[in-house]
């Protein structure tokens, strides 16, 4: 792969936006007037693939008066997916699920119905709220045919963004996700951003078999970490966009793949990055391509020039799993994404990027490069023979021990300020996640990071290391970390952290 620059892609381990896919057959997602209740027979007509469909966007539920109550559906169900049926899971029937759109200071009140077989519950990743009791509390198990109602109240300083929510009950997350169990969640800024208009991206991947089922996974494609045979933009293969030359479009985007590495390129266009996953630049970085990594979001302006081009996912090489065969992904593959046509006279954007009106300073990260560290600590990802949750194969670890939900691997003070060292052992990429509080990158590979860089899926590369501040604020209690390709955590590449009140 050629050389990143800063303009290219501001960092490589974890920015960006993007989606990729791979083979000929195609899927198109008919979202929730094509549900229908599991088990109705599915058709055996062949399989045929629909694409080019102007993008539609996820159903909504915003705020109001500081409050968003919402039921969430987790279930199996009948859709329209390429002109034939096919059994996939969902919220409340849709892929993705609806869009969660409230503001700083709100009270989200989710209800989760469990439609599934398995035992599940609901992580909004990257929210900065309470990891305990009804809140974004990962140890809380929804049996099948259950209910549960979280609660989740945001600081009143809480940063604006895109975030977004999927299941996290270990053992069956990535089959979960996989499935289709995700959507998107919104946080206001304060002050609007002038755009032409605001899009929701969820790029996600899946498998289904002949009869329209989704597929099991091999032993070999859970070590490496699952990529779909079919990716969707917001349940579609290969939408059409379409814009008037000089209109500044928002596009917020989600890589909700349980593993796949997502690099996009928009070449004819013109982009600036606000930010990434919880954090925002100071000012829009203009960039030629970004990139996500699983669980990654990127927060995106697009300026359109006349013309037609697409939107690109580009090869990126995660690495292999180092058994038989090099287990390499299928995100070497370059896919269109989605089709872009520019047409009509210069709209005219308004503002430039440049102009665009800051965060206020309350609602902005600190830069932790100057704070007092009370701890630092090495966390060493590693990958080996052996493991696979006492079940043989490879084994997933951090610090050498795979998971146990009733150890707590790392205690820390409340209020505090640590520097860990990520180190990746293994000869493949690894994203580690950490719920709750944001991660500030402060060094990557050797080398300093000159700005203020926040975000909570940080990508190691293969044989690196990347330095991290953490500050420990807002919250105490127990949660997790964990690598977020999803089959690596199910298989014991999470630990618990304690974070407990100074004394």
């Amino acid at each position: 792969m050629e050389p990143i620059s800063r303009r290219t892609a501001v960092t490589l381990g974890g920015l960006g936006l993007a989606g990729t896919a791979i083979g000929g057959a195609g899927l198109l997602w008919t979202a929730q007037p094509g549900f229908t209740p599991f088990g109705e027979p599915v058709a055996r007509s062949a399989f045929r693939a629909k694409s080019g469909e102007p993008l539609r966007q996820p159903t909504e539920q915003r705020s109001r008066d500081g409050v968003l109550e919402v039921t969430l559906d987790a279930s199996p169900g009948r859709m329209r997916i390429g002109g034939r049926n096919a059994t996939t899971l969902g919220y409340n029937g849709g892929l993705p699920g609806p869009t969660l759109r409230v503001r700083a200071g709100d009270r989200l009140a989710v209800t989760l119905r469990n439609g599934l077989t398995d035992p599940t519950n609901l992580h909004t990743h990257g929210l900065h709220v309470s990891p305990e009791g009804n809140s974004d509390n990962p140890f809380v198990v929804v049996e099948p045919g259950d209910s549960f109602d979280y609660e989740f109240r945001l600081p009143a300083d809480h940063p604006p963004g895109l975030y977004w929510y999927h299941p996290h009950h270990h053992g069956v997350a990535a089959g979960q996700v996989f499935g289709g169990l995700y959507g998107a969640i919104v946080v206001d800024d304060p002050l609007p951003i002038p755009v032409t208009r605001e899009r929701v991206l969820v790029i996600s991947d899946l498998t289904l078999d002949s009869a329209g089922n989704l597929t099991r996974s091999t032993v070999a494609e859970r070590m490496h970490g699952r990529e779909g045979e079919l990716v969707l933009v917001n349940g579609q293969l290969k939408p059409s966009v379409d814009i008037r030359s000089g209109e500044r479009e928002r596009w917020r985007i989600v890589n909700a793949c349980a593993s796949r590495y997502l690099r996009l390129r928009l070449d004819g266009q013109e982009l600036h990055l606000l930010g990434l996953d919880s954090g925002r630049f100071a000012k829009p970085e203009k960039v030629d391509e970004v990139m996500l990594a699983p669980g990654n979001r990127a927060d995106l302006l697009v300026t359109a020039s006349e013309g037609s081009t697409a939107l690109r996912a580009v090869p990126y090489d995660r690495g292999s799993d180092g058994m038989m065969g090099g287990g390499r992904g299928s995100s070497l593959a370059e896919v269109t994404l989605a089709t872009v046509t520019v047409e009509g006279a210069d709209a005219g954007a308004g503002d430039t990027a440049d102009s665009l009106p800051a965060i206020p300073r309350q609602a902005t990260p600190v830069d932790l490069r100057g704070a007092t560290v009370t701890a630092r600590r090495e966390f060493v990802f590693e990958m080996g023979m052996g493991g696979m949750m006492g079940g043989g194969g490879m084994g997933f670890t951090i610090n050498g021990r795979e998971f146990d939900g009733g150890r707590v691997d790392t205690t820390v003070q409340g209020g505090s300020v640590e520097e860990w060292t990520l180190t990746n052992a293994s000869q493949m990429d690894h994203p580690v996640h950490l719920h709750v509080w944001p991660m500030q990158v402060v060094e990557r590979v050797g080398r300093a990071v000159d700005s203020v860089l926040w975000q909570d899926v940080v990508n190691v590369p293969a044989r690196s290391a990347v330095r991290v501040r953490v500050a420990f604020t807002g919250f105490t209690g127990k949660t997790v970390y964990h690598c977020h390709i999803l089959d690596h955590e199910d298989n014991g590449m999470m630990g618990v952290i304690d974070a407990r009140a100074a004394n």
